[in-house]
């Protein structure tokens, strides 16, 4: 009987993610399963409440992703009502959009996934002259004196001797895949320590336009910060120009620091242009309004499917199709009245327990049944992939000159062909490239701001609406967005002014889902056939390809009482 390899949890994410491989004679993953270890119900808690409230919770959907899922819950009502927002406050959500980005994709390549590149403990060998050098050679950042590296050294060290490698404590250190020189190690992780600074900055954007983070607030019918040069409890010009101080220092960071680290940690490992594709379809809801009317046409990220990595046809999207977007539960601990093997659109969406998987601890997943808590999202029947690279991939078929560009130039930078796009490489290196396109947008977004409110133009709300007696008796709508892990939506269905059903289908259950029906995989499960695992038990070559997707599990599975009680309790021992 051929070997099972097991990964849980999958460390360096949000939420918990098993990984099952089912491996051939000679080291190589034969088939994938893919399983959410937690419950999702938020959907349950929700129905009976008044849909301006939605955000609220739907924010709890995740400890990481609170704001894609209070603009999603907020966009879903005010579609469900036709519900127009100001100019102000389409530009001011872009930007915490944009914030959420550029935040989540650089703590996400320096604190969970450069470590599947960067070797820790290797730094310790580096030559601080040599690594200066290294650093000066890539960028202009300010940072990276003989001085500074020294002494950044001389931290790892006394982390090293003194056993306090925190989150570097459990890294396969010295495993044979690691390829960088002991320079490159050591700036990788200087500026893994710098980008801990960082993100307190760009954290400011959150708290200034929605008063904290994270959590912030938000509003349907716009957003809750008045606009006041003049008020000390308003955006005022004060605020206004921590705004954009802030937005230069994540520009800085990204064209100085993250950009010129991907290109040189990935110029090491090309081998990876090849492994971890999988499903070759690839699908964006479009995110990013350009004109204050929030027309899908003017969107900077165009939505669309690609099938069969055929960029000259984008296939168009239909949030409210029924024959589109559906979940099938066929593998997921979930019940439906209409059968395990039929799928439902999210207006009809269901959220019914139905456990009878094994009891912790087990050895193995029952793979022929049911195995994860998470539902299986398909287009028109298919899988596809959801995130940067699909993104990446939609703006370079619609020919976004930056975009083209910048593509170009890291394909050109690497020496590899544009089929290294479809890859665990090319999927990381979308994320970067996204970063900067976003990032840039930032200023142009901040500056059109400051020209309505020149104009005289200070409205952040839209009151036309907000009473429930305006409402319809019955209405329905979807919020969609673009979050940083790839397409969210939450469809919703009002009735006598209470939410009658409420169902969120995240960018994670897109690409962590178990096969349906018809066998067909996710595109995590996809993404891992084929690869050689040198040694099962550090098989790092796991964690890099379904880390380049940035897991976010805890966004695909919840359950809390509505009381906030335990509902049970499950042990791994």
């Amino acid at each position: 009987m051929n070997k099972r390899l097991v990964v849980d949890p999958v460390t360096r994410i949000e939420g918990h993610l098993r990984i099952e491989a089912q491996m051939s004679e000679d080291g190589k993953i034969e088939a994938a399963y893919s399983s959410g270890t937690m419950v999702r119900g938020l959907e349950i808690i929700l129905q009976g409440r008044d849909p301006r409230d939605a955000w609220a919770f739907a924010q709890r959907i995740c400890g990481v992703c609170t704001l894609v899922h209070g603009i999603a819950s907020v966009r879903a009502v005010e579609n469900a009502l036709h519900y127009p927002i100001p100019k102000n406050a389409q530009l001011i959500r872009n930007l915490m959009i944009a914030a959420q980005y550029v935040h989540d994709h650089v703590m996400h390549f320096y604190h969970l996934h450069a470590l599947d590149w960067v070797d820790v403990v290797s730094a310790l060998k580096a030559d601080p002259k040599a690594t200066s050098e290294l650093a000066q050679s890539l960028s202009s950042y300010p940072k990276a004196s003989v001085g500074y590296f020294s002494d950044v050294q001389k931290r790892i060290k006394t982390f090293v001797e003194g056993g306090q490698l925190g989150i570097f404590a459990q890294g396969y250190w010295g495993h044979p895949a690691y390829k960088l020189p002991p320079e490159a190690n050591l700036m990788a992780v200087a500026h893994y320590l710098e980008a801990l600074a960082w993100q307190r900055e760009v954290a400011k954007i959150h708290a200034i336009f929605g008063g904290k983070n994270p959590h912030p607030n938000f509003l349907v019918g716009g957003v809750p910060c008045p606009i006041d040069l003049n008020s000390d409890s308003a955006l005022n010009a004060k605020k206004l120009a921590q705004i954009l101080e802030v937005i230069q220092g994540m520009q800085d960071f990204v064209n100085q620091v993250y950009l010129p680290d991907t290109l040189a940690i990935a110029g090491f490992y090309k081998e990876w242009a090849t492994q971890g594709e999988g499903l070759g379809n690839f699908l964006t809801y479009g995110d990013f309004p350009e004109e204050g009317s929030g027309d899908a046409k003017h969107n900077l990220i165009p939505a669309g499917v690609i099938l069969n990595r055929d960029l000259s046809t984008i296939h168009p999207i239909d949030l409210d199709a029924p024959d589109q977007i559906q979940e099938f539960v066929s593998h997921a601990w979930y019940d439906y009245s209409v059968g395990k093997d039929k799928g439902l659109h999210p207006y009809q969406g269901e959220t019914s327990l139905n456990y009878t998987g094994p009891q912790p601890p087990y050895q193995y997943l029952e793979v022929e049944k049911a195995y994860s808590w998470l539902k299986s999202p398909r287009w028109k029947g298919k899988s596809v992939e959801v995130g940067p690279l699909a993104r990446v991939l939609m703006l370079y078929a619609k020919g976004h000159e930056q975009t083209k560009e910048l593509v170009t130039q890291t394909l050109k930078t690497l020496d590899l062909p544009i089929t290294a796009l479809y890859s665990t490489l090319g999927r990381t290196a979308a994320r970067t490239l996204e970063t900067k396109i976003i990032a840039d947008k930032m200023l142009t977004w901040y500056q059109n701001l400051i020209a309505n409110i020149k104009t005289g133009d200070t409205q952040t709300f839209n009151d036309e609406f907000w009473l429930p007696k305006t409402w319809p008796r019955a209405a329905k709508g979807v919020g969609y967005m673009e979050a940083p892990r790839g397409g969210l939506a939450h469809w919703i269905v009002i009735e006598e002014g209470k939410i009658a059903n409420y169902q969120a289908v995240v960018p994670s259950t897109w690409n962590a889902g178990p096969r349906d029906a018809t066998g067909q995989t996710g595109a995590y499960e996809a993404a891992l056939q084929g690869h050689a695992i040198h040694d099962v038990k550090q098989p790092i070559e796991v964690l890099r390809t379904i880390h380049s997707f940035d897991p976010c599990i805890a966004c695909a599975v919840h359950l809390s009482g509505t009381d906030g009680e335990e509902l049970f309790q499950v042990k791994v021992c």
